[in-house]
């Protein structure tokens, strides 16, 4: 046990403080390495600060946070705003959180695969029984609670009885022929290395257990800036599913730890097999290279550039919802439409929709009721988009400002308004990088295409969605069943295809992640990590078929 100032720490999620408030909505939590079952003390903590307190007073926040990280012995551990703690691991703890997991994996292996899909049913009931501290967890980290909540069906729909049932039909078949019984079936890869990213951590994190359900061990990396939600998830929601269904030590692994350190010293260790990335497309593909030149698996989620379909007949106000589904978390997620296609004889009257909708998209604290925007810290960027944009001949609809907590304009706001652009005509559209890349901020930019009879323009939709080098999702909103199947049986670019849904909706049996070119590089496709973390096998068993027959018949 471990104490700071006068209250307890006890580890394994255990509380520092049993007190909550606005800024303090759950139990302050402490986390040390979890290896092989067991609790590692680090070199070190991180702590975590509400959200909710960074917009109130930035500088006692970042005070706080640099104060206990030099002394947590320090009385402000006991302040209102700290929410939680996570030990650093060392680079030997990294070392060994890969060997435990290589020596569990052989025995894991050998779970019927029967037993180990269980483990989406266990999940699922965890996620439902601490719901609210869950999001709790996301909104501490600047989810607001819509995001949040988005995320966890999300992470319901990829874990329900109708996906987990198909995995399992995907896992392993059987076949009669002849004398011989045949298998075809799926066997783990061995150790998966999972470093989700800092958008979404825990829902990507919670991505360990469709790898651990293919009978892999699993080492995961807690971003260090952002370790609490994810050391919550795999501690207290997975870990004791894992100790239910009889899964030896050291099958699920935990470290908090610095990202290039870690990915380096995965890539040395002889013992990995996999390992799951998220970042840039840039720093992805180099990582990919290292994979490979290192024999391992890579699997990788990198950046979306999603294009949003809207033909002349479409539900407009369903289209401009859906287009605003952009403005989610300020748009730092990979999977929200990135740009708008739209039949020129409707443009107008959908931009005056999506105008309206995006006004009512507001800032606010996360745990407030009709929240969607995040704070961005780094908006540079996003201006210069913008900018380059208005250069290049696009019209500003709506936005374009940082605004203030209440929504005021001002120059020193921590979030941006939800802007649009116009940009005419496809031909030159790509010119702008506001278009032709992923912004990661909530800034769309709706493409209206030049006049052309609609079997011409249809026909230009679906290459230019086709051309994008990157392709995670692809939406379309049409009446027209022609329309629907043109654009399906044409349309080959990314790893998912919506048509008059939510863009960013998950769906049972469909795919989550994944993607094509700088998505999802060479490899790239849609992504059911319990298949991408296992691989083919073919089995046949006889009862004595004699050799030369079986080759030459007869």
């Amino acid at each position: 046990m471990t104490v700071i100032g006068d209250v307890d720490i006890r580890g394994r999620g255990a509380s520092v403080s049993e007190s909550t408030g606005p800024d303090r909505p759950f139990p302050v939590r402490s986390y040390e390495s979890y290896i092989g079952d067991r609790d590692v003390p680090g070199s070190g903590w991180v702590y975590t600060v509400s959200a909710r307190s960074l917009l109130e007073d930035v500088f006692t926040s970042v005070s706080l946070k640099r104060t206990l990280e030099q002394d947590p012995d320090s009385p402000a551990a006991n302040h209102p705003y700290v929410v939680g703690r996570c030990a650093v691991a060392s680079p030997a703890d990294l070392d060994a959180a890969v060997d435990a997991a290589a020596a569990a994996a052989p025995r894991w292996a050998l779970v019927p695969l029967a037993e180990r899909m269980r483990l989406g049913e266990l999940f699922r009931a965890q996620l439902r029984e601490h719901r609210e501290t869950f999001l709790g967890m996301l909104m501490a980290e600047a989810h607001p609670r819509m995001l949040a909540e988005w995320e966890l069906t999300c992470l319901e729909q990829v874990y329900s009885a109708e996906s987990c049932g198909w995995y399992e039909q995907q896992m392993h078949a059987e076949f009669e022929h002849g004398p011989r019984q045949l298998t075809v079936r799926r066997s783990p890869d061995g150790v998966v290395c999972i470093n989700p990213p800092q958008n979404a951590p825990a829902p990507s994190a919670a991505l360990a257990v469709l790898a651990l359900m293919a009978g892999n061990a699993v080492v995961v990396r807690a971003p260090r800036s952002i370790a609490l939600s994810t050391m919550y998830t795999l501690r207290e929601l997975v870990a004791p599913v894992l100790r239910e269904v009889g899964a030896p030590p050291g099958t699920l692994n935990v470290v908090c730890s610095k990202p290039q350190q870690t990915i380096d010293r995965w890539l040395a260790h002889a013992d990995v097999d996999d390992i799951m990335y998220f970042g840039g497309s840039e720093e992805g593909l180099h990582f990919e290279r290292e994979c490979v030149a290192r024999g391992k698996k890579p699997i990788l989620e990198l950046a979306g550039n999603d294009g949003l379909v809207v033909w002349r007949d479409a539900d407009l106000d369903m289209a401009a919802e859906a287009i605003t589904e952009c403005f989610y978390g300020s748009g730092q997620i990979c999977m929200v439409p990135n740009y708008v296609l739209v039949h020129p004889a409707v443009a107008d009257e959908l931009l005056d929709r999506v105008r309206e909708q995006a006004l009512e998209v507001r800032p606010g604290y996360p745990e407030d009721d009709g929240v969607l925007l995040s704070p961005v810290r780094r908006s540079e960027k996003f201006f210069a988009l913008l900018n380059q944009a208005l250069g290049l001949g696009a019209e500003l609809v709506c936005g374009g400002q940082r605004t203030e907590l209440d929504g005021t304009p001002s120059d020193t706001g921590v979030f941006l308004q939800p802007t649009v652009v116009r940009v005419d005509g496809l031909t030159d559209a790509r010119r702008m990088d506001v278009v032709k890349h992923e912004t990661f901020f909530p800034l769309i930019p709706v493409v209206v295409a030049e006049r052309a009879p609609d079997d011409e323009l249809l026909d230009r939709f679906v290459s230019f969605v086709n051309s994008n080098v990157y392709g995670l999702r692809n939406s379309l909103w049409t009446r027209s069943s022609a329309v629907i199947d043109h654009v399906v049986s044409r349309l080959h670019n990314g790893g998912l295809l919506k048509v008059n849904d939510s863009h960013i909706g998950f769906l049972p049996y469909l795919p989550s992640h994944g993607g094509t070119g700088l998505t999802g590089g060479a490899f790239g496709e849609a992504n059911y990590p319990i298949l991408k973390t296992s691989h083919l096998q073919g089995v046949s068993i006889s009862a004595g078929v004699r050799p030369r027959t079986a080759v030459f018949g007869g």
